[in-house]
């Protein structure tokens, strides 16, 4: 029986019947018949019953190629609504706050960081020059922001008034400073531009972390690797190998990276076994947040912590990139229990 409440997800419906955009919906199932070769109203309506019934977002609907799929197939995969209300049970209000401030994310779990980082303050001009003249490079972080945005790059040969420079960063509320992570070479010659992250949906039982699914993202040369910034990504299998080309939410499938020409699906992940067991370090500083999905960077030296995600989204394969007709949920439903 699932250990999940019904309350969540009755206000989670409501909340997209108040919003829903049949427009929005319509161009969707467009989109789907035009691929899958169906027709746009029968696509219409199974889109509806689906996120009604089966609680499935609009979105996962194309995504995942639900318009291919048995519906057996179809209950092998994550949806955002179902993630939603995993981390409303599993994640402590009082503590998600933690996760959702990136300066005191920062503050917690810096000794995983293996970074400098440093806060903007009135009256710390100082030691932003000194800092961003020493790396060269920084990057910037409003402390609320979500899918890359509010975070930005400087460089400190462009920076000719450190004092207007120190001051705008107030202004802008960029109040975050962060030396730029050194990727491993083999993310590097994927996409040597951007530092690109490995997106781990994990869940902490309080004896162990369990990895449920784990994601590549690869950028185009921008600051983050998030699709707002013209990224993508790939699943990885249990062993950090990709599963197949890349692929995003708009459409974009990609066999090689755009850039570097990089076959996607030939991507092995570095130092699984280490990644493995950092995973399960970070899940403990706090137990409370026990649904996360984790951003890492795998440097030369091993995984690193970019940060962490209490609505941890869901990230799955695309059968008709891959292949591949199942998804994540038996795994999620084996280590949870819902």
């Amino acid at each position: 029986m699932s250990r999940l409440s019904l309350a969540p997800r009755i206000r989670y419906l409501l909340g997209r019947a108040r919003r829903i955009d049949v427009g929005s919906v319509v161009d969707r199932a467009k989109e789907a018949s035009e691929q899958h070769h169906k027709a746009v109203p029968a696509i219409v309506v199974d889109m509806l019953w689906s996120a009604a019934r089966h609680n499935v977002g609009f979105q996962d609907y194309i995504d995942y190629d639900f318009a291919m799929l048995t519906r057996a197939e179809r209950e092998t995969f994550m949806t955002h609504p179902v993630s939603n209300q995993l981390s409303q049970r599993y994640d402590h209000p009082d503590y998600r706050w933690i996760f959702q401030d990136k300066v005191e994310f920062d503050k917690q779990f810096s000794p995983f960081l293996k970074r400098e980082w440093l806060v903007v303050e009135e009256g710390n001009a100082d030691a932003v020059r000194e800092l961003t003249q020493r790396l060269g490079t920084i990057v910037t972080k409003e402390p609320v922001g979500q899918a890359g945005t509010g975070v930005h790059r400087y460089h400190a040969a462009d920076i000719e008034d450190w004092d207007d420079f120190h001051r705008g960063l107030l202004a802008r509320g960029e109040l975050l400073i962060e030396e730029v992570i050194r990727q491993h070479d083999a993310l590097a010659a994927v996409c040597p531009g951007t530092v690109n992250t490995t997106r781990i949906t994990a869940f902490f039982d309080g004896e162990k972390a369990h990895i449920l699914a784990m994601a590549q993202k690869f950028g185009r040369g921008a600051v983050s690797d998030q699709m707002t910034f013209g990224g993508f990504y790939t699943m990885l299998d249990e062993n950090g190998h990709s599963v197949g080309a890349g692929y995003d939410s708009h459409g974009h499938v990609h066999e090689t990276h755009p850039d570097s020409g990089y076959r996607i699906a030939d991507f092995q992940l570095p130092y699984m076994d280490e990644v493995r067991a950092f995973i399960d370090e970070v899940a403990r500083v706090v137990p409370q947040v026990q649904y996360v999905g984790w951003d890492i960077v795998v440097s030369p030296d091993g995984p690193v912590l970019v940060e962490g995600n209490w609505g941890a989204g869901v990230y799955e394969n695309k059968p008709s990139v891959t292949g591949i007709r199942t998804g994540h949920k038996p795994r999620y439903r084996e280590v949870i229990g819902f």
